[in-house]
């Protein structure tokens, strides 16, 4: 043997026995066994609803002050759209503070892998396009509980319709930040400890019943869009469940909130359209009150 095979062969050697080293004392990272409890994935929930609450609150103030002692009116501040629209962007810091809470309690601050532990992946069977078809397939589905059931325009259609910047800031939320934090909060961090504490069935049952009760104040008068928020926070949490991992499940949100969030921006512009095509009309107000 020449004195630069045997050199090779030792440095093949030593790769392989770092490697199989490696692999040993990777650790395995079970997303339905999380190194968190029950406790921690209540509080960060907790912490999730709080700060949202809290933040849009602060984020009116200023405006709030501002009528008060410049204008000295506040007659009409529920429904001033300045206002509205202000709560509305306090959502986004209310967001990234739930992201940093989930990753301080999925990483123990930074000593754990963030993504892998979540079971940010896709299963074998179970890809991207079937869990956009899905999404889709709620939709067409929610259009029709919701026409059938009838109801009263909800809270979030008053909001959305205060103002045109109102709108597209709802949907801006509803594509970049919503989908992640919430499948972060309730299907990431809340259903592992849950369903290892208590078992998949009541783990599915009260995490749907979580999310679909945050919502309830946006639609609390209109039973069908009710029952398709909780249809949709049923299947998102099953999906979860079946799979084993988060990806799936946040794939299916952003479908659903990205194909109401399009017709949110478009409605405006397409009052014409929609009165030459009411049919056209009827799909585009059906999508923008499922709006989630």
């Amino acid at each position: 043997m020449s004195t630069n095979e045997a050199v090779a062969e030792d440095k093949l050697l030593i790769e392989t026995i770092f490697d199989d080293q490696k692999s040993e004392t990777a650790p395995f990272i079970d997303p339905n066994d999380p190194p968190w409890g029950v406790a921690q994935a209540v509080l960060v929930w907790f912490i999730s609803v709080a700060v949202l609450l809290f933040m849009q609150l602060i984020a009116g103030l200023p405006y709030v002050i501002y009528k008060a002692v410049v204008t000295k009116s506040t007659a009409g501040l529920a429904l001033d759209p300045n206002l509205i629209f202000c709560s509305i962007l306090g959502v986004i810091p209310a967001h990234i503070v739930t992201f940093l809470v989930v990753w301080v309690v999925v990483t123990n601050r930074g000593r754990r892998p963030f993504w892998p532990t979540l079971g940010w992946s896709w299963p074998k069977n179970f890809g991207p396009w079937k869990a956009a078809g899905l999404a889709v397939l709620l939709l067409v589905v929610g259009v029709v509980v919701t026409q059938f059931v009838g109801g009263k325009e909800t809270q979030l259609e008053q909001i959305i319709g205060s103002s045109l910047k109102t709108r597209f800031a709802t949907a801006f939320l509803a594509v970049v930040t919503a989908p992640l934090v919430e499948e972060l909060t309730f299907r990431g961090v809340l259903y592992p400890a849950l369903q290892r504490a208590l078992g998949m069935i009541w783990a599915v049952v009260l995490v749907s019943a979580l999310f679909a009760g945050v919502h309830l104040l946006q639609y609390f008068n209109n039973f069908g869009v009710v029952a398709v928020i909780t249809m949709l926070s049923v299947s998102l949490t099953l999906v979860r469940a079946k799979t084993g991992r988060l990806l799936p499940s946040f794939m299916m949100h952003l479908v659903f909130n990205g194909i109401q969030a399009a017709i949110l921006i478009v409605q405006p512009f397409v009052g014409r359209f929609a009165e030459q095509k009411p049919a056209t009309g009827f799909i585009i107000s059906t999508l923008s009150k499922l709006f989630t």
